[in-house]
C-alpha cells in the first residue's frame, strides 16, 4: 500500500506521519482493495488544523475523510473513523448485492 503525507503550512514532525501510517494502515482490514492513502495536514493562521485523508481502491473508488480541529492527532483519527465507516458501509453493500435470489419455483 503507498503512503503518502503533505503539510500546507504546516511542517510534519515524524510523529505525526508515524500516527497518521499506523491510522492508515488499518484501512485495508475494512475494504481489502484499498491501494493507496495520501494525509494531507492543512494549517491555519489561527492555530486550527484540517486534516483530509484521501483513500483510493481499485476499479477507481475514492474514499474521502476530512477533520478540523486544534489537534493534528484528533484530526488525523476523526478522519480515518469517517473513512472506516464509508470502507465498512461500502463492504456491507458490495457483500449483501453479491448474492441476490433467483426465480423461486414453486
Amino acid at each position: 500500500m503507498l503512503f503518502t503525507i503533505s503539510g500546507k503550512h504546516f511542517e510534519i514532525t515524524e510523529l505525526i506521519k508515524k500516527h497518521a501510517e499506523g491510522k492508515a494502515s488499518q484501512l485495508p482490514k475494512y475494504y481489502n482493495s484499498i491501494n493507496q492513502v495520501e494525509v494531507v495536514i492543512d494549517g491555519s493562521p489561527g492555530g486550527g488544523v484540517n486534516v483530509e485523508v484521501i483513500a483510493r481502491a481499485e476499479h477507481s473508488k475514492v474514499f474521502v475523510g476530512t477533520a478540523t480541529s486544534e489537534d493534528v492527532y484528533r484530526c488525523i483519527d476523526m478522519a480515518v473513523h469517517k473513512i472506516e465507516r464509508q470502507l465498512r458501509r461500502k463492504k456491507g453493500k458490495e457483500r449483501d448485492n453479491k448474492y441476490t435470489s433467483g426465480p423461486e419455483l414453486i
